[in-house]
């Protein structure tokens, strides 16, 4: 395998820590240890009784049962607990995909979705959410993409970068368009479970044997730190990702999973008060853009905690972002890391004051920056 850079983890790694501000992570505030204790009642005594030996591949059965019975309808043989769902997305890859196979996959969508399909060899179609129809998914366009060949579907709803999502309906002709042509569904639901307008989706799994679902304790529960994810599917394709793992991580910490089994049981708790702060962070931005009909235009998102915006004064999106970053410390991703150039993903996730101060600054960076402005503070930061 050789492997493209991943953008926006690389982008991620120059700014991230570098940055004041936050508007560019497509997660919620991540929580303290102590709040999590508070939130699921998980006690020092507990924590102290953790044997750090080995723990087992799929998961440890306390994290197996947790997840399964909020994720997969108790259904423990379909659940593998994982380093993240990037390990996830992964390990699943590498175990059913092969050089030649037909991919089609969403676009714009976090690159991992379709980066380890690329460096295996596989072709791409592109499933595209456009702007100006407001991201929402075409269906039509879908079947059109759909072949005999395809071995995979892959998809992300509630979106990152877009925050667009499927109605119900919808969600179950996507399934009926997958099983047609037998190929496997790859179904990323790492905001499944905060949205604004809608009653979450349910896991197609539930009603599609060749689905392949990914979930995270990242992006929602503000737990990006755990490095806990999940993949569901069939027992015969978990058992491959397994063949896999042997040569990747073998397995997660006793320690993080005693963690992650508390945080899975006590979940309303957590994503509830995300999905408040969300609420009110969402309808902060839209009274922002509202001010500036000329510099940012926005599809508000139906899930998760990161906008698409698009900046139509700005030429060079990514040179805005760098200087951004620099000279006024705030953290924005630009599209280009999700292969667009004229948008940013604009993350709503922070605490409320960071948020609108964080705001209050990019309205004033948007009046003020000139072309070329970040090549010459990236430069300057070099020298």
């Amino acid at each position: 395998m050789q492997v493209d850079e991943a953008l926006l983890e690389e982008w991620m790694r120059r700014y991230y820590f570098a940055t004041e501000f936050d508007l560019g992570s497509s997660g919620v505030h991540p929580y303290t240890f102590a709040e999590v204790r508070a939130l699921t009642g998980l006690t020092h005594d507990e924590m102290d009784n953790v044997g750090f030996e080995d723990s087992w591949t799929f998961g440890g059965p306390d994290v197996r049962r947790a997840v399964a019975d909020r994720f997969a309808g108790g259904a423990v043989d379909r659940v593998m607990v994982t380093h993240g769902s990037s390990e996830a997305i992964f390990l699943s890859m590498c175990a059913l995909l092969r050089a030649g196979d037909e991919v089609v996959v969403l676009d714009p969508a976090y690159q991992q979705l379709h980066g380890v399909a690329t460096a295996l060899g596989c072709t791409l179609r592109r499933w595209h959410l456009r702007f100006d129809r407001g991201f929402r998914p075409d269906l039509d366009e879908l079947r059109e993409l759909v072949t005999r060949r395809t071995r995979m579907i892959v998809v992300n709803f509630p979106c990152n970068p877009t925050g667009s999502t499927l109605a119900p309906q919808e969600q179950r002709e996507l399934v009926a368009i997958a099983a047609r042509s037998g190929c496997y569904l790859v179904w990323d639901g790492a905001f499944t479970e905060l949205t604004y307008d809608q009653d979450p989706l349910p896991d197609p799994g539930g009603w599609y044997d060749r689905t392949v679902s990914f979930g995270t304790l990242s992006k929602a529960y503000g737990l990006p730190g755990l490095r806990v994810g999940w993949c569901l599917a069939a027992p015969e394709v978990l058992d491959r990702c397994a063949r896999v793992r042997d040569y990747v991580s073998l397995h997660l910490s006793p320690m993080v999973e005693l963690v992650a089994e508390r945080v899975v049981r006590h979940g309303d708790a957590l994503v509830g008060r995300r999905r408040d702060l969300a609420t009110a962070n969402r309808a902060v931005l839209a009274g922002w853009i509202a001010e500036r009909p000329r510099q940012v235009a926005w599809v508000p998102p139906a899930g998760g905690v990161s906008s698409f915006v698009h900046l139509p004064e700005v030429a060079d999106v990514e040179d805005f972002c760098r200087w951004l970053a620099h000279e006024h410390r705030i953290l924005l991703v630009p599209g280009t890391c999700f292969g667009h150039q004229g948008h940013a993903r604009l993350g709503f996730g922070a605490p409320a004051e960071e948020l609108r101060r964080g705001l209050d600054l990019l309205g004033r960076a948007l009046d003020e920056y000139r072309p070329g402005a970040g090549k010459r503070a990236a430069a300057l930061s070099a020298g």
